[in-house]
């Protein structure tokens, strides 16, 4: 009996790091690629065998290249400054308007309210055009401003944290009105403490979305001077030729900053949607 329990046991592990490598298997292979040559990739990529999982001369050529050839800092610093400069202000501007519809009554607050809705229902592909248009008129383009200006307002971001400002108990803020305090008091040093598990799921999620951004910087900023990341990696696939070993190391490093930010905060990430998505 205790043999076949072993045995049982023994068949769910091996069971569930199989399905653990077939998940992770998008990931390892662009790792492990990333340390060796083009040559070897285009060799071993041919015929499947051993070489085209595991690397036969191990390199980290490629990640070195990155930056003494290619100076790719240069686009994590564009990348860094655009994303730097729409998360405070994409959840100041979101909060305060949600503070208003969340403690306020005025008049056209729920077609005005349905219509921020609407915002982040329509898919950026749809507004790409119009939107270039638009910021190319104001001259714009190749720009930071142009990187930044259409993301600040966020409607996702906005209805989270009306959410979470409707289980903050009315009677704290009459409170403080009672005691003399003004809108911004009562919405910086009593509301927005009680909603930082919120602050931080939005903060994650606005990071990933505009460092994993792709479209509109593409159409937007072509110029290395505020070229982001990802459209940057899509040099290396050039007319008549493709560096699969830079695109990998340079994905690979651009992947790391997202889940090395994410990891330490899932738990506030998880528990700040649920409270944000709970409350009609």
């Amino acid at each position: 009996m205790t043999l076949k329990k072993n045995l049982t046991r023994a068949l769910l592990v091996l069971g569930l790091l199989l399905i653990s490598v077939i998940a992770l298997f998008p990931i390892l292979y662009p790792l492990v690629s990333s340390f060796r040559t083009d040559q070897e990739i285009y060799q071993y990529n041919t015929v499947f065998q051993l070489h085209t999982l595991w690397p036969e001369h191990w390199t980290a050529e490629a990640y070195g290249a990155l930056f003494r050839d290619y100076h790719f800092e240069r686009f994590f610093l564009n990348t860094f400054l655009v994303v730097g400069v729409i998360l405070p202000v994409s959840v100041i501007m979101c909060s305060v308007a949600a503070y208003a519809f969340a403690f306020y009554h005025f008049r056209g607050q729920k077609p005005l309210y349905a219509l921020l809705l609407l915002t982040f229902m329509v898919p950026g592909e749809a507004i790409a055009l119009p939107l270039y248009q638009l910021i190319n008129g104001l001259g714009l383009v190749n720009t930071y401003s142009s990187l930044i200006l259409p993301s600040l307002a966020n409607g996702l971001t906005l209805f989270m944290y009306r959410q979470a400002f409707k289980d903050v108990p009315i009677s704290l803020l009459e409170a403080s009105d009672l005691d003399g305090a003004s809108w911004f008091t009562c919405y910086w040093h009593v509301v927005m403490p009680l909603c930082v598990p919120t602050t931080i799921a939005m903060c994650l999620m606005t990071f990933v979305n505009e460092w994993n951004n792709y479209l509109w910087p593409l159409l937007a900023a072509r110029k290395d001077a505020v070229k982001t990341i990802t459209v940057a990696i899509t040099a290396f696939k050039e007319e008549n030729v493709v560096h699969w070993n830079l695109i990998y190391s340079s994905s690979m490093i651009s992947a790391l900053i997202p889940v090395l930010l994410f990891l330490p905060f899932q738990k506030y990430f998880v528990s700040g949607i649920a409270s944000g998505s709970v409350k009609g």
